[in-house]
């Protein structure tokens, strides 16, 4: 599924906010009936827990909190300690370099989902995975698949019910900062961690906001979305085609959906561990091109078949 600190915020249509919100219902009663024991879940950062000090590629968190960013929920998770610690070493052993973390740090990425689906984030009991999706150089998408179908074979030899849950956008280029054109302050933030003032964060919000109100009334320089794209690439998830993005380049998806369009990483390795046990149908096919929130915004849900 899809995420947007902007559903949290004023903006987005009555309209939008009620397709997306019965969309996401959906999700939340397929879940509900799953009635899963264990979640794992794959999601960006958007330097708010792992900043370019040190930015691995993949992150398994054995401890996890949410920052709170976006009216999300803060605090501590229900991180499954001794599940992640083994789920780390197995993806160690299918040859998948991916750093640990006993403090990992989430944002809306990872917590607004388990919102989401299970009104409290730390309902459940969960395995963090961070992905890198931002900071670039980025690694190629092969890897993001060796690493989610790594993971679905260890979740295979548990005994238990798991939801895979995958946090993404798929065409979008919101103003998020880089190494090459950050101010000083944001630099601070995106290399060393430096926490935001109240202030700041009120003034990101600010600035959040009037980026959507631009985009979605046609003012904005922003790179448009491309549905086009973004229903290619759930036709590919949509028909176990996963192996085709082995061949995408990073130039590539940026110059046809964005920057952030690099969040499908997510994507890719959800329904690659789900691969991992065989052939799977997909189910709960929802798109839609949302301006408003600067995304394409979709959910699927999906079964072994």
């Amino acid at each position: 599924m899809s995420h947007s600190p902007l559903l949290n915020l004023p903006g987005p249509s009555a309209e939008l906010l009620d397709d997306i919100g019965a969309a996401l219902a959906g999700a939340r009663d397929f879940v509900t009936d799953f009635a899963p024991e264990l979640v794992v879940t794959f999601s960006p950062d958007h330097y708010n827990g792992f900043f370019y000090r040190l930015m691995p590629p993949f992150c398994i968190g054995t401890s996890a909190s949410g920052v709170g960013d976006y009216g999300t929920q803060s605090g501590p998770l229900n991180v499954a300690e001794d599940f992640a610690n083994a789920c780390a070493a197995a993806v160690l052993d299918a040859d998948v370099d991916v750093a640990i973390s006993a403090g990992m740090e989430v944002d809306h990425g990872t917590v607004q989902p388990l919102q989401t689906l299970f009104g409290d984030a730390a309902a459940v009991p969960i395995i963090p995975v961070f992905i890198n999706s931002v900071a670039t150089p980025l690694g190629p998408l092969r890897r993001v698949r060796a690493l989610g179908t790594a993971i679905g074979k260890f979740l295979a030899t548990l005994d238990k019910r798991v939801l895979v849950l995958g946090s993404g956008g798929l065409s979008h280029d919101p103003p998020v900062p880089t190494l090459a054109t950050a101010p000083p302050a944001a630099l601070d933030r995106i290399v060393r961690g430096v926490a935001m003032t109240p202030e700041q964060r009120s003034a990101r919000q600010d600035a959040v906001m009037a980026a959507a109100h631009d985009f979605a009334h046609g003012e904005s320089a922003l790179q448009p979305l491309n549905p086009d794209w973004d229903r290619a690439f759930l036709d590919l998830i949509d028909a176990n085609r996963l192996d085709e993005v082995d061949g995408w380049t990073n130039a590539w998806i940026a110059g046809e959906a964005g920057n952030s369009a690099h969040e499908v990483r997510t994507w890719v390795a959800a329904f690659a561990a789900l691969a991992a046990a065989g052939p799977y149908a997909t189910a709960h096919h929802y798109y839609r091109p949302a301006p408003e929130l600067i995304a394409g915004f979709a959910i699927r849900t999906a079964v072994p078949a």
